[in-house]
Order: C-alpha cells, then sequence, then structure tokens
C-alpha cells in the first residue's frame, strides 16, 4: 500500500540563480509551492514525486524585475499560472517532466535525501535537498540583451535548488 507525503512549506524553499551581465549571480526563489511524494516504503525507492508552484510567486526581492520576470517577456503567469514537475522515480536523482511557460521537457535534479525524523508534535518528517541546471530558452524564456562590451544580460542556464520537507499522511 502506497504511503503519502505532503509538503511541509513552513519548512520548505525552491531557488534559483542566474548569471547577470556574465559577472554576478542573482538569486531568487518561489514562494508559493505544492508537492507531495507517493512512496511504497521509507527508502522512497521508486517513489512517484508532483510539484506545483505558483509562476506569479517569484521573487527576486526586486518590484521591478519581479514584475519583468512575471510579464510575456519571461514566464508570462497571467498566461501560465503554474510550474509543475512530475516523475515517476526517485532514486539518487530524480528525472522527470518540468512545465514552464507551458512547454515541457524532462530533466534530470540531483537528490540528497536527508533522512526521516519525527517532530515534538508526533508527525514523522522525510527531508530532501535537490539541485539542477536548466537552460532557460528550453522553456521559451528567450528575453535577452546584447552588452556593449560583449555578452549578454541574462545567461541562458539557471542552476535550480530546493529544501524541502514532508510529513507523512496517516
Amino acid at each position: 500500500m502506497a504511503t503519502k507525503w505532503n509538503l511541509d512549506p513552513t519548512h520548505s524553499e525552491i531557488t534559483f540563480k542566474v548569471k547577470h551581465m556574465m559577472i554576478s549571480n542573482i538569486k531568487g526563489n518561489f514562494t508559493n509551492f505544492t508537492a507531495e511524494i507517493e512512496s511504497e516504503d521509507d527508502t522512497f525507492d521508486n517513489a512517484k514525486t508532483t510539484a506545483t508552484i505558483q509562476t506569479d510567486s517569484v521573487s527576486t526581492h526586486n518590484a521591478d524585475r519581479d514584475n519583468h520576470l512575471k510579464s510575456a517577456e519571461f514566464f508570462n503567469a497571467e498566461a501560465n499560472p503554474t510550474i509543475t514537475f512530475d516523475s515517476q522515480a526517485l532514486n539518487g536523482d530524480v528525472t522527470g517532466n518540468l512545465t514552464i511557460n507551458g512547454i515541457t521537457k524532462p530533466i534530470t535534479l540531483d537528490i540528497d535525501f536527508g533522512g526521516i525524523n519525527v517532530d515534538p508534535w508526533g508527525n514523522t518528517k522525510a527531508g530532501f535537498s535537490f539541485e539542477g541546471k536548466i537552460n532557460r530558452k528550453d522553456f521559451g524564456l528567450n528575453w535577452n540583451a546584447a552588452l556593449e562590451a560583449g555578452g549578454v544580460m541574462v545567461s541562458e542556464d539557471v542552476k535550480i535548488a530546493g529544501e524541502l520537507q514532508f510529513v507523512k499522511q496517516a
């Protein structure tokens, strides 16, 4: 019988980092997302995972940049209100389908299973860290500007990472 694990959003985060002007990194995160795991046992071998991110929850701590990211030049949050990920197997890494801007592509993320523990209120929790890299142009996020000295304003490569804690459902 499968066990369901729901995300504990207060102890979870999804972040990204992208090279800006070829000289520094801009970091951001998504503040509104859900995820769940369905597993046969506590090893999480071959567990199914799903995640949904609210696109308009993107935050780089700069309102002008956040509004640009939500616009049709990037995420087009009005037309594409969610980013989704689903996979059929969680085995040391996870390969699944990522959908951004209405475009679905397979990606592989490195996973670190932190273990299982019981919190002071009797909830069984499991922790995972993940990281990976995507090419934003694969998902139709094409906006850019050439720099006078050469290069471009925004790198095509985006590093993504997360710290996720899940609560075992009875």
